[in-house]
């Protein structure tokens, strides 16, 4: 592939350590190293990952081929995560397919799909994510940290507004595809209100969702602490004092309104008929499914 950039890989399927954890996949596929989406909040830009180019998406050497051949050697079959590290719906795959193709392996072999994206392009796929559908579990999560597109483009520069991602979200409702919103993270003294909370909840059911899985605060560490820091300065001049104030050099930093916010987010959560726990999510999608079985060869 002339002029895309590569980075070799031995394997791209690795076992999931604890499914329970996050949706109940067993696999966990990677297929890009790096994202585009420029969110100034990302943990994979934190320097335990030495990914010193993160901005610049490429995509690992032979992927396809090496996937084929994991898929081939998995004796249980399960339901492949994908977006953990990257955005499997990047601007690169809209020009070279390499996610779309994976799925069509995934479909061809027997095993179920979990993506996490920001991106509207996964709808696309929903005729590949239907046949999977027929045979196995599949779980779309649109991560959507702010109902408001003009925070969005200021957090998510990169990314399809969070407008649009509603609007993939009722695409994909609407093809049978169960799917939910990802309200992680909220960002302290950005997102971290009651109406941007109630707002989110509310589309994603007028959309058609099943779920929305959310966390009140974000994650800060070294590498990606200071990357936010100076993005902030750029839009919300003096917010960077108010972190440090608040949270130091923490890696966890809840929004000091979590316990309220917690409150309001799982009451209309229920008052809708909103999935909102791990547990149930995975049973919702999973069911009918029944467990991993043996592969016949």
């Amino acid at each position: 592939m002339e002029n895309i950039a590569t980075v070799p890989a031995k394997t791209i399927i690795s076992k999931v350590k604890k499914p329970a954890e996050w949706f109940g996949a067993e696999y966990n596929m990677n297929i890009y190293r790096g994202c585009s989406h420029g969110c100034i909040y990302c943990d994979s830009r934190s320097d335990c990952y030495r990914n010193t180019d993160f901005d610049n998406v490429k995509l690992k050497e032979n992927a396809l081929q090496i996937i084929r051949n994991e898929l081939r050697r998995k004796v249980t079959s399960g339901v492949i995560a994908t977006g953990s590290m990257s955005d499997p719906y990047n601007p690169l795959e809209e020009k070279l397919n390499i996610t779309r193709s994976a799925l069509e392996l995934i479909n061809a072999s027997g095993f179920g799909v979990a993506v996490t994206t920001k991106s509207s392009l996964v709808t696309r796929d929903v005729d590949v994510l239907s046949d999977i559908k027929t045979h196995s579990p599949v779980v779309i999560k649109l991560s959507i940290t702010t109902a408001d597109d003009e925070l969005c483009k200021k957090v998510e520069p990169n990314v399809s507004a969070s407008s649009e991602r509603f609007g993939a979200l009722n695409t994909l409702s609407e093809n049978g595809i169960f799917c939910g919103a990802l309200m992680m993270p909220i960002l302290p003294m950005l997102g971290d209100n009651e109406d941007n909370i109630i707002t989110i909840v509310r589309r994603a059911k007028e959309a058609g969702a099943k779920f929305v899985l959310a966390s009140m605060g974000m994650t800060l560490r070294t590498g990606n602490r200071e990357y936010y820091y100076d993005k902030l300065d750029k839009f919300s001049p003096g917010l960077k004092e108010e972190y440090i104030k608040t949270y130091g050099n923490s890696y966890v930093c809840t929004s000091k309104k979590a316990k309220k916010l917690w409150a309001i987010f799982t009451k209309e959560c229920e008052k809708l008929g909103i999935l909102y726990e791990m547990k149930a999510i995975i049973s919702h999608y999973k069911a009918g499914y029944g467990t991993s079985q043996l592969k016949l060869f």
